[in-house]
């Protein structure tokens, strides 16, 4: 893993563990205004009440932090890190509701660095570390896999026409 890898991954995820850890603690008052994107996850088969919700997209959000800090499943994390962050920029910053310029302003901002955060998050999903990603891997190995195929099939080939040779010169010898 580079140095900035090291570094970058706990420093992205610090705000994402933090928030998840408020989001735990103080459910009961972010609920209220969390309840229209709760609703709309009850039709998903999840559980019907708000204050349970916030608090498991909360521990989700701060488990996948950690994670991402330790660089254990990073790419996974930063999934989990993007579907639970997503609603929380969203119920945590409705700047489009102020009507005080100023007041907005400030909401606006920082929804805005919650966008980024997400932003980074995204990033962070698709880093494959230098690696090839899945996508490739699996490209080369179905490749691999049909030019073992074809050597297979020009060696059992040759193998054939050396028998029939063998078994001719056989026959040739005992008549």
């Amino acid at each position: 893993m580079t140095l900035v890898r090291r570094l970058a991954r706990p420093m992205l995820a610090a705000a994402f563990v933090k928030t998840g850890i408020d989001q735990v603690r103080g459910a009961a008052d972010i609920a209220p205004a969390a309840e229209p994107i709760t609703d709309a996850a009850t039709g998903l088969g999840l559980p019907d009440d708000p204050v349970l919700l916030v608090r498991l997209n909360g521990a989700v959000m701060a488990g996948a932090g950690v994670l991402l800090a330790l660089g254990r499943a990073p790419r996974l994390a930063s999934i989990a890190l993007v579907v639970t962050a997503a609603p929380t920029a969203y119920v945590a910053h409705p700047f489009w509701t102020e009507k005080d310029k100023a007041v907005r302003a400030g909401v606006l901002e920082d929804f805005l660095k919650d966008v980024g955060l997400l932003g980074g998050a995204l990033l962070a999903a698709v880093d494959t570390a230098g690696k090839p990603g899945a996508l490739w891997r699996s490209q080369r190995a179905g490749r691999d896999a049909k030019r073992a195929a074809k050597l297979a099939a020009r060696e059992a080939a040759r193998a054939a026409h050396a028998g029939r040779r063998e078994l001719q010169l056989a026959a040739a010898k005992v008549a």
